[in-house]
């Protein structure tokens, strides 16, 4: 048996941390400052975190590599199986076309500019987030964007700050289920504690969307059915992460939201054509005014459909407590780890949910919709299997990030930290939200963020006397603002609106916004951890 030590290197809490936190500080410094790419970045990292468990923590090789393995196993199955088989379905909608008939359907719901971006960038991403994510939103958004006519800048600024509220549920909650697996906390209460979080920041968004959109004027013109709009969102994401499945929050909360925008008068009246000509500078698809068939339409919505009905009876008690049942527990192999008291931990053993996981419940829906949108089955195989191609670099990079955090939990590396930052105490609630926004920056993912930094809030929490499930929650709340100023994500921005190389350009326009908004949700954990607003905790 292994049993973690605290202070391994020279008896000093405060050397062992630093030399516990090089393999992070690799990975950040080759992301953020040499810009290697990710995939590159995270096997480094993992390199330096199996030596650093090996050499300086005294943990067996066969154990530290054993480790590593489970981690690794993990980031395939379900986290990646989640995020392939939701790109399948949005890959199959595309070849059959009935993607473009979305967009249009989208485009007649209103001839206003400002609510035309709450649907497709707000909206209608934060449906895309809740299926794929992974940037996937964000090009889409943006796309659809100027298609309509939006200036590209425009368009891409509307996106990336829009890509925000949904994120900590997004590949139907694999940021949580992420979290929650690193931390060893139960995933409702995790994902319970992100619902009284995030909605928050969704109250907010819309109406940042229509200030960048067109100002004063658009914020003083459509504030109604924005506010509509993120209350809708807000209190749907709430309720559904609360009480139903963080793997719908979501898709509730996009649903929710759209609806609202359809219900209130406000937002169906026509915009002025002063506001059109002010806004829309780039030049409209014509495509957009071709006429589709209400089957047609019907079937363009029905992926999405689909993967809600499936979801939601997959909650029905009698077939959750069946699904349940099938999920398997094994002794990992060649690992006997015990925390720093001398008892076992749980990553000692492996769960594997091999149908109840929302991978699996994607996968049906996709096998449904390739029925309903007329894809053949050979035609289907093959768009999964371009999917997997397709996300080969972002398969290397999840499966080596969370094969490095496995390493440094299993070690003891991340408790030593942990242990480490507890010392800054109370202001720990304050610094949390912002751990995450850092790693989100750097990464461009949430799900990648909560796996380096998640064990190590949790340490930190229970060592200054702070809820772990508070600062678990918080690392990844706070991690959803950094994903607009991520490399990764200004990137795909660009490239999307044929922008490359101007990657700058929307840094500068995002970055006030999101660090606007870290402070808020900085302010929000705090008052959190406080009787202020500590009442708003499950």
């Amino acid at each position: 048996m292994y049993v973690q030590e605290l202070e391994p290197v020279a008896g000093s809490l405060g050397v062992s941390a630093l030399v516990a936190a090089l393999p992070l500080v690799i990975v950040l410094v080759l992301l953020g400052g040499v810009r290697l790419k990710a995939h590159l970045a995270g096997l480094t990292g993992l390199l330096a975190a199996v030596l650093v468990a090996w050499l300086a923590y005294g943990m067996p090789l066969g154990q530290t590599l054993s480790s590593a393995a489970q981690g690794a196993v993990f980031g395939l199955f379900p986290i990646l199986w989640i995020v392939v088989n939701a790109l399948w379905v949005y890959r199959m909608t595309v070849r059959t076309r009935h993607f473009d008939i979305l967009r249009r359907s989208f485009g007649r719901l209103s001839d206003d500019p400002r609510i035309q971006a709450l649907v497709i960038a707000f909206c209608f991403g934060a449906l895309l987030e809740a299926l794929a994510g992974f940037g996937a939103p964000v090009a889409i958004s943006a796309v659809m964007l100027v298609a309509l006519g939006f200036e590209p800048v425009r368009a891409a600024v509307v996106a990336l700050v829009a890509n925000t509220a949904p994120v900590a549920f997004g590949a139907m909650g694999t940021p949580v289920v992420t979290l929650a697996q690193v931390t060893g906390l139960p995933l409702d209460s995790v994902a319970s504690v992100v619902g009284r979080q995030t909605p928050l920041l969704a109250l907010v968004v819309p109406l940042v969307l229509v200030w960048l959109v067109d100002g004063r004027r658009g914020l003083r013109e459509t504030w109604v059915p924005a506010l509509a709009c993120g209350v809708a969102f807000a209190v749907a994401q709430f309720a559904a992460s609360n009480y139903v499945s963080a793997q719908l929050a979501d898709i509730g909360a996009a649903l929710a939201g759209a609806g609202a925008l359809v219900a209130v008068p406000h937002a169906r009246v026509p915009a002025a054509e002063s506001v059109r000509a002010s806004v829309l500078t780039g030049a409209r698809s014509e495509e957009l005014d071709e006429e589709d068939p209400p089957r047609e339409i019907l079937r363009a919505y029905a992926p999405y459909a689909l993967i809600v009905v499936i979801f939601s009876v997959a909650q029905i008690p009698a077939l959750k407590d069946w699904l349940a049942k099938t999920t398997q527990t094994y002794d990992w192999p060649f690992l006997n780890v015990a925390g720093p008291d001398g008892d076992p931990v749980s990553g000692n053993v492996f769960t594997w949910p091999i149908v109840s996981t929302g991978g699996t419940l994607v996968l049906l829906a996709g096998v449904c919709t390739a029925a309903v949108i007329g894809v053949h089955a050979r035609v289907a195989v093959r768009e999964w299997l371009a999917c997997v191609h397709e996300l080969r670099f972002a398969i290397l990079t999840v499966t080596s990030v969370l094969a490095l955090a496995y390493v440094m939990n299993l070690s003891g590396q991340a408790a030593t930290i942990g242990h480490f930052v507890a010392a800054a105490g109370a202001g720990l609630a304050f610094l949390s939200p912002v751990l995450g926004w850092f790693g989100v920056a750097v990464t461009g993912s949430d799900t990648s963020a909560n796996a380096l930094f998640g064990a190590l809030q949790v340490t930190a929490a229970r060592e200054s006397g702070l809820s772990p499930d508070l600062l678990a929650a918080a690392n990844s709340s706070g991690g959803v603002l950094g994903k607009m100023i991520s490399p990764q994500n200004l990137t795909i921005a660009c490239a999307a609106v044929g922008l490359a190389g101007r990657e700058g350009d929307l840094l500068r326009k995002v970055l006030p916004w999101s660090l606007g908004l870290l402070l808020v949700m900085c302010l929000i954990v705090v008052g959190q951890s406080t009787p202020v607003l500590g009442w708003m905790l499950p």
